[in-house]
């Protein structure tokens, strides 16, 4: 069992639980298959399992270090976003309404993904490594959304809440839509949700 599995805070877990994404942050363990560091890239991409009869052995040596995720959205809360080869639509829908959502920084489809990932690395962790986490009212949250109630992380969905746990989503809750809640989610992702991003 390796730790590659990844979760809604961004950390490296180990579980048997399969992931329906892989994805990387560039070659994060050594010659032992251990990880030694939490990324080494600021381009955190989301990736399908298969593309083009591509196989790989796991945490090879030299390689990148192949992570996995529950689902998109968890690959989302913890910084990650659709890789442009093997997802090359999804990663231009994801740019378009990122974008679009997030106006201020004045950027349209030319500008290089590179700039986006400058804002998502200052957005994921801080200059300690820590992940960042922001507070907002929940009612202003888009579906998709994680946030954080105690120790553990729920994805919003609807207005209610589901626990995030390595094998899936656990029973469904509530808060009133007015509690301020700590977002794990980057915001400028959450942005991107907002204008229009499935």
């Amino acid at each position: 069992m390796f730790q590659n599995r990844v979760n809604p805070f961004g950390q490296l877990i180990e579980t048997k639980a399969r992931g329906l994404w892989m994805g990387n942050r560039g070659l994060l363990h050594n010659g032992q298959q251990q990880i030694l560091r939490p990324f080494k890239l600021k381009a955190w991409i989301t990736c399908v399992l298969e593309f083009k009869d591509r196989k790989r052995p796991i945490m090879a040596a030299g390689q990148y270090t192949e992570l996995f995720f529950l689902d998109e959205v968890t690959a989302f809360a913890a910084g990650h976003r659709p890789c442009f080869e093997c997802r090359r639509v999804d990663a231009a829908r994801f740019k378009l309404y990122w974008i679009q959502g997030n106006p201020e920084y004045g950027f349209d489809m030319k500008t290089p993904i590179g700039k986006i990932d400058e804002i998502l690395h200052q957005e994921r962790v801080d200059s300690s490594g820590a992940k960042v986490v922001y507070e907002a009212v929940l009612s202003s949250l888009p579906d998709g959304t994680f946030v954080q109630v105690e120790d553990g992380a729920y994805l919003l969905k609807n207005q209610q809440l589901f626990h995030w746990s390595p094998a899936g989503y656990g029973a469904q809750f509530s808060l009133p839509e007015s509690t301020m809640v700590k977002v794990l989610t980057p915001a400028s992702i959450v942005n991107a949700f907002s204008a229009g991003y499935i």
